[in-house]
């Protein structure tokens, strides 16, 4: 196991005695989950952060709405400004803000409603108050693998090559122990990673348990799709994995001369806009490329500025499965086998 922060190898076993404590009160019975009227299915990791479940989630949205499912998603919103739950409005002025930008994000790609708050039981109880008792749906939660105070009908947790080498809170970044996948009903691994992680996850797993693949990829926006900020762009990024990001745009073709890393769901200032601005004078730089979870944190002043320099290219990071058709069999009768044990 791989520790990103040595000095936290120490109070690891204080997060093993947390965790085992609640699983130990909730086999007593001590800890209730509850049921929605509309069966929850929850997107997960055991690791705090950069495993794709936003892209995961927004890719289920849209499957099943094509489907005919009504759909709306659950999300707690973090580091967001508000504390009561609320249903996402991305007209209002600093959205991302109000609400957590991974939520305007996915409201933004899916049309489907969004619903943030730390109780994730009241978010759905809302959400089901806004539509008719005839309609039938289906809540994404997400990431929800840790939030079991909310009863789901399938449980998918996304596994990546680097949670498998790394360290329980606050030593590394996993919440809890791979003894915890025995709670998942469907497990998630990226195409490039199938053969390298996929046997190591596989071992893990029990019986029953399925393994789903996800093709991860870039789209550019049209019409210069990588070229569309210049032959030397500079990146930046407020998310969990940035390494991930600055790797998948070099093999794109995207000639990124630098790649500005900023903290997780950090929210930017003009004064983050300066630096990654004069880091762009330095180097040359032709304009700039980001994420579209970062794009909508940025205000119209930002934009401007970065202009003022060069064009601004937002790139989205999508998730398609590799069997789309056996992905929504197996969800159909997860959630069918869901709403008779209700």
């Amino acid at each position: 196991m791989n520790a990103r922060r040595p000095w936290g190898r120490f109070l690891v076993p204080v997060t093993r005695g947390v965790v085992g404590m609640k699983d130990a009160l909730r086999a007593r019975g001590l800890l209730r989950s509850h049921a929605l009227r509309w069966p929850v299915i929850s997107v997960g990791s055991l690791s705090a952060g950069g495993a794709g479940k936003t892209p995961v989630v927004i890719a289920l949205a849209k499957m099943l709405r094509a489907q005919g499912w009504e759909v709306d998603v659950l999300s707690r919103g973090y580091r967001r400004d508000g504390r009561d739950v609320a249903r996402v409005d991305r007209s209002v002025d600093g959205a991302a803000a109000r609400f957590g930008d991974e939520p305007v994000l996915i409201a933004a790609c899916t049309g489907a409603p969004v619903w943030v708050g730390a109780n994730r039981l009241a978010a759905g109880r809302l959400a089901e108050a806004d539509v008719s008792d005839a309609q039938r749906g289906v809540h994404l939660l997400d990431d929800g693998f840790q939030h079991r105070r909310l009863r789901r009908a399938v449980d998918i947790v996304l596994m990546t090559e680097e949670d498998l080498d790394d360290a329980l809170l606050p030593a590394g970044n996993l919440r809890e122990g791979f003894s915890a996948l025995a709670r998942a009903d469907v497990v998630v691994v990226r195409e490039d990673e199938l053969e390298s992680a996929g046997k190591r996850v596989w071992r893990l797993l029990r019986d029953g348990t399925q393994m789903w693949t996800v093709r991860r990829s870039l789209r550019f926006p049209a019409p210069l799709f990588v070229f569309g900020a210049g032959l030397r762009p500079v990146a930046f990024c407020a998310i969990a994995r940035p390494e991930g990001f600055a790797a998948m745009l070099q093999n794109a073709g995207c000639g990124v001369v630098e790649t500005v890393a900023f903290r997780d769901h950090h929210r930017y200032t003009m004064t983050d806009v300066e630096r990654v601005v004069e880091i762009a004078k330095g180097l040359n730089g032709s304009g700039f490329v980001t994420t579209e979870k970062d794009a909508v944190k940025l205000t119209a002043a930002m934009r401007a500025r970065l202009a003022q320099h060069g064009p601004l290219m937002v790139v989205a990071l999508e998730a398609v499965f590799a069997d789309t058709d056996a992905v929504m069999r197996s969800l159909a009768a997860m959630l069918q086998v869901g709403e008779q044990t209700r």
